[in-house]
């Protein structure tokens, strides 16, 4: 499967060449494009501020010049975090999107948005900060209705980014389960 993977907000850090190189192992081609051109953060404030400074639409710019390479082949959109609601706007609007794979967060849907039973799975914290439970049972609404296949897989009392053993939010019991069931997900697309 080919696999477009787009960092959190603290930008590329060595979780998310991890990440790449254990799908890499599962016999995934990965491409994980730098969207904030080498700068990381260590903070999530930090990261927010400089997202704030490019500014949404030039990262989802960004997003589409490092797809589009690939995208002829179907790829399978995923992403940590803010990643993932670039990952998420670009599987909704890309017919050839093999699949749509959140880790640790969403985004809102457009309005009228619609695919043909697009596979996605979401791994997020329970709870998490940046997904209440009202916001997740919304999306999930809206994704269904837009026409996705929706799996969501929660993990009690992990931090917002617990794959990231980097982080105080890290939780390797957690981190590994996602894992294992994501590459499952992978295999079946």
């Amino acid at each position: 499967m080919n696999i477009m993977l787009f960092h959190s907000t603290y930008g590329l850090r060595p979780a998310v060449h991890a990440a790449a190189d254990r799908l890499r192992a599962a016999g995934h081609q990965v491409q994980v494009p730098d969207l904030f051109e080498g700068r990381t953060f260590g903070t999530v404030e930090e990261g927010m501020a400089h997202q704030d400074e490019i500014g949404r639409d030039e990262l989802l710019k960004r997003a589409v010049l490092a797809s589009a390479p690939y995208s002829d082949r179907g790829l399978v959109y995923a992403g940590f975090s803010f990643g993932g609601s670039l990952a998420q706007h670009l599987a909704m609007a890309d017919e050839k999107a093999r699949g749509l794979l959140l880790l640790h967060g969403t985004a809102d849907l457009e309005d009228g948005a619609s695919v043909d039973e697009l596979p996605v799975q979401l791994h997020i914290a329970d709870p998490d900060p940046f997904e209440p439970h009202d916001w997740l049972t919304a999306w999930y609404l809206r994704m269904q209705r837009a026409g996705a296949d929706v799996e969501v897989h929660s993990y009690p009392g992990a931090g917002h980014l617990f794959t990231d053993p980097e982080l105080d939010d890290y939780d390797a019991e957690a981190a590994e389960q996602l894992w294992k069931v994501a590459i499952g997900f992978l295999d079946s697309l």
